[in-house]
């Protein structure tokens, strides 16, 4: 039976004036919602029957808020008009948000008060509902009663599939609607033209302006470059898509479909009037490229570096400039923190001994490419557009930029001689969440795990019968800058030596007003013009030559091709150890690190497309658009390349451990990141890591307390504060102010260094003032640092391409407020350098110059002094100045993490984690 709305909550919605007064003022603009299909459904009288499982009730895992994430209407109204949370909207929300106070009494008995059994199968008396999916006989549905997560069990492949789309409609139908629309940069004629929504779809369009073409072509070259695997595929994409369209029917004729499409417009609650579109193949890859924009591709910068590098070599001079640059930019710094770091090298993107084809734009001649014409209605003008991105950095930023780690020990630094693995992404906190928990079970599949709403026709982070896996992304640079000359007009270039016209690509937007945003009409234009090299992101000049820069990304036109990799990951009979794992992992294009855990073996493997650049060019910066230093054997018509081979790839077996947290995989291994230095987020995992291996003897609760101690760090209290008290303190500090709050902070770095709660549910920070007194001295000491030596130009082209903080409540930065991820982005390796220079201690990979005071120690005493007495004197309004969350002064409030709304349901904040959203703790004790 499927999940409905009992008849009398419906009737109370519909009769009930203060409910519908209250439906006039909701807010709920699409990235302000949550989903969930309340639900009875008949309960089971057995359990399922599990498949073979060598976890031995050793495997967790946690997703929060929750799994359900449809709502009807009168869910929603109830909750924003009351609080009350649908079943299981939330029940997973609790205990991720409990383990930032619970963990330091953690025991492997206690896990599961902060993660849930990722057993396979439900045990009989925890069934709380089986169906059949529109009445089919080979497949069941079953839920749990503590999660209600769907546990989908087919006799046939068909079957199988067909039950893995019912069950992703019944949980996250509004949000998946949401993305195929975004994927196509068509959200406000769907969502109505809040700020929010106009910047997701321009943020996205912008990166893959992709039409119905390019979105069937991926599909027809991903199926006929894989063989029998890719015709299974296909036809699994599509049993998956008629599950969806089976509940999209059965929500429709029932009317329990989400509440989100009546506060849109597009269905009647009283006559149930209007549809819910049907999904398509093409609608599958639109999801994908947004997924794959987000996570998955790294690189980008060429133009921003490019103009950092000029503002050096106008400071210093080309020779001396391109040195400091170079020491900022921290290619291959030897004292970064490595994921591989058994002395393997994997050379990639290095920097040429004589690069070639480099076409830095004139100064002052970059403008970026325009993206919206033609706009009309109220939500117009430059605040709109402001507005509206930074609505999207506010939503999926923290997803983009985000926190996903990876703690993997060998078994032969374990309690038990098995290797254990805590591990997960980062994909931001959402209402719902962009991913759903599901386990599938069939012929050719076996895995319980997560999979991105609308992508779930396999796990895939998860767990198989006796292997788990994960990911955290890379970012290694699989995108680069052309400069296109142009001839005739500003929409024809040079390729090859002929004139050729671009390709205008338009997607043209209208909305009406909406309960859901509350503004206006309105309407505009988005063009993109491409080219064979990408589509165009600047206008420039490069030695007065008026030039086009476009961006080319390995994995466009080609977001589909990562679906045979994680079909092999959720094969039985495919994966059976390390070496399948890899050659699975190889199968996806997306810049990920993925790990790996049996009972006998760990392994990592770093995926992507990584293409093969032409002698002599430096993947830095933006290159002229010529057959010289195009990549080696590149197609422009279906943008295929010679692409490094696995080989190359930073790889590695049973290493002793394993840590990421978005850092640098290995020796030589050159991410597009920027400070990859000394000091970055990986080493508060790695140090503890290392702790505990060289002790031997880990336990899962142990990795799992070095993992949520990490999360709660201060990585400039923990790594960088000491060097600077201890310039301080090379002589008596006489000022009161400023000794006071010397014994503060050295207070609060003698007792962890952490952001943690005086106790459970206080939200009041232990050691408060050193908290707050750190939070308004880095920006300060920074600047007071660098800024004299560098330049005001210079210093700001270098904070252009890396902030200088990312705090948890710096909405400054690029994250946002509340996102929960902090610390990857921002100056610690370069104060960590520049302050061990003054010291005298030694520095490998030094910045070029020292900054602080000049060199001189007793001149960097005093300009830490001035910054730290002037941010002792910063209130707490000032530091945390409040916003539509949090009232000024509030500090655990300014730094709590917000579940975003992308639907009707709204959540509680929790105190900050610094962690990934979905998490497994792992340990199997057995294999096939």
């Amino acid at each position: 039976m499927p999940r409905r709305t009992p008849r009398n909550a419906l009737d109370r919605v519909r009769t009930s004036r203060r409910l519908s007064g209250f439906l006039k003022t909701a807010s709920i603009c699409v990235l302000t919602a949550g989903l969930l299909s309340p639900i009875t459904q008949t309960p089971a009288a057995a359990g399922t029957a599990a498949a073979v499982d060598h976890c031995g009730g050793r495997c967790s895992d946690i997703l929060p808020p929750g799994e359900n994430g449809n709502a009807t209407l009168a869910q929603i109204l109830l909750n924003q008009a009351f609080g009350t949370q649908p079943a299981h909207a939330e029940d997973q929300l609790g205990p991720y948000a409990d383990l930032a106070t619970g963990y330091p009494g953690l025991t492997d008995a206690t896990l599961n008060t902060f993660f849930t059994d990722a057993s396979f199968g439900v045990p009989p008396d925890q069934v709380a509902s089986t169906e059949k999916p529109a009445g089919r006989g080979d497949v069941t549905i079953v839920r749990d009663k503590k999660t209600g997560v769907p546990h989908i069990t087919g006799t046939t492949r068909y079957g199988t599939e067909f039950g893995a789309g019912y069950a992703a409609g019944e949980d996250r139908l509004w949000l998946m609607d949401v993305f195929r629309h975004v994927g196509r940069g068509r959200l406000t004629g769907f969502a109505g033209g809040a700020p929010a929504n106009q910047g997701l779809e321009q943020q996205f369009y912008r990166n893959a302006p992709y039409t119905e073409a390019d979105l069937q072509a991926q599909i027809d070259r991903a199926v006929a470059g894989s063989g029998a695997r890719g015709q299974q595929a296909l036809a699994d994409v599509k049993a998956y898509l008629d599950g969806i369209n089976a509940y999209i029917d059965a929500s429709d004729s029932g009317r329990y479909f989400p509440g989100e499409y009546v506060l849109t417009g597009h269905k009647d609650s009283i006559t149930n009037a209007g549809t819910i579109e049907h999904f398509k193949v093409s609608d599958l890859v639109a999801l994908a490229s947004v997924i794959g924009s987000l996570f998955g591709s790294g690189g980008g910068g060429e133009v921003t570096n490019a103009l950092s590098l000029m503002a050096a070599q106008s400071r210093y001079g080309v020779e001396e400039g391109t040195r400091v640059w170079e020491s900022f930019r921290e290619r291959n710094d030897p004292e970064a923190v490595l994921t591989v770091h058994d002395g393997q090298s994997f050379p990639y993107a290095s920097k040429p001994a004589d690069a070639r084809g480099g076409a830095l734009p004139d100064a002052g001649s970059v403008t970026e490419e325009p993206l919206v014409y033609d706009r009309t209605g109220s939500a117009g003008g430059a605040g709109a557009r402001k507005a509206s991105t930074a609505a999207a950095r506010a939503t999926l930023g923290s997803a983009r930029r985000g926190m996903s780690n990876a703690l993997v020990v060998s078994g032969e630094h374990t309690a038990s001689g098995h290797p254990v693995a805590v591990f997960g992404p980062q994909t931001g906190y959402f209402a719902p969440q962009l991913l759903m928990l599901q386990e599938i079970q069939g012929p050719g599949i076996s895995a319980r795990g997560a999979s991105f709403a609308g992508l779930s026709m396999y796990v895939e982070l998860g767990r198989g019968q006796d292997y788990s896996w994960s990911a955290t992304t890379s970012g290694q640079d699989i995108i680069d800058t052309y400069a296109v000359e142009l001839c005739q007009d500003d929409h024809h270039y040079l390729y090859h030596g002929t004139c050729t016209a671009m390709e205008q690509v338009e997607q043209k937007n209208a909305w009406k007003p909406t309960v859901a945003d509350g503004t206006a009409a309105g309407s505009y234009t988005m063009r993109v013009w491409r080219t064979k090299y990408g589509p165009v992101a600047y206008r420039a000049t490069v030695g007065g030559k008026k030039v086009a820069y476009t961006t080319l990304r390995s994995s466009y036109l080609h977001e589909a091709d990562s679906i045979i990799g994680f079909q092999m990951l959720n094969d039985p009979d495919f994966v059976k150890g390390p070496e399948d794992f890899r050659s699975a992992a190889q199968h996806i294009n997306y810049t990920f690190n993925w790990f790996y855990a049996d009972s006998r073996h760990t392994a990592y493997y770093n995926s992507g497309d990584n293409p093969v650049r032409a002698s002599g060019v430096d993947a830095e910066f933006p290159v002229w658009g010529q057959a010289a230093y195009e990549w080696r054997n590149w197609d422009p018509a279906t943008n295929t390349a010679d692409y490094t081979p696995a080989s190359a790839h930073p790889n590695s077996v049973d290493q002793d451990y394993y840590v990421s947290w978005n850092n640098k995989q290995a020796e030589d291994y050159t991410t597009a990141s920027w400070g990859d230095g000394s000091v970055h987020r990986g080493n508060l995992l790695d140090d503890r890591v290392r702790k505990l291996v060289a002790a031997g003897g880990v336990t899962r609760a142990q990795l799992v307390r070095a993992m949520a101690e990490g999360g709660l760090a201060d990585l400039r209290a923990e790594d960088v504060l000491p060097k600077l008290l201890k310039v301080i303190g090379s002589a008596p500090v006489t000022d009161p102010t400023a000794a006071a709050a010397v014994d503060k902070l050295q207070a609060w770095v003698t007792a962890g260094a952490r952001r943690t709660q005086t106790s459970a549910g206080s939200k009041t920070y232990a050691n408060a003032d050193a908290i707050r007194i750190l939070d308004a001295w880095w920006p300060l000491l920074v600047k007071a640092e660098f800024e004299p030596g560098l330049g005001g130009d210079l210093y700001d082209a270098f904070t252009a391409g890396l902030p200088v903080d990312e705090t948890p409540s710096a909405g400054h930065g690029p994250t946002g407020s509340h996102a929960g991820s902090s610390f990857q982005y921002g100056w610690w390796s370069y104060v960590d350098k520049d302050i061990r220079a003054v010291l005298g201690e030694p520095v490998r990979g030094g910045l070029a110059r020292t900054y602080c005071g000049g060199g001189s120690l007793g001149s960097c005493r005093d300009v830490l002094i001035s910054t730290l007495k002037q941010a002792a004197g910063t209130t707490a309004a000032q530091v945390y100045p409040g916003d539509d969350q949090c009232s000024a002064g509030d500090q655990w409030c300014a730094d709590s993490i917000v579940q975003r709304t992308l639907g009707g349901i709204k959540h509680g904040r929790i105190g900050w984690q610094n962690r990934p959203t979905y998490q497994q703790v792992v340990e199997f004790t057995s294999h096939r």
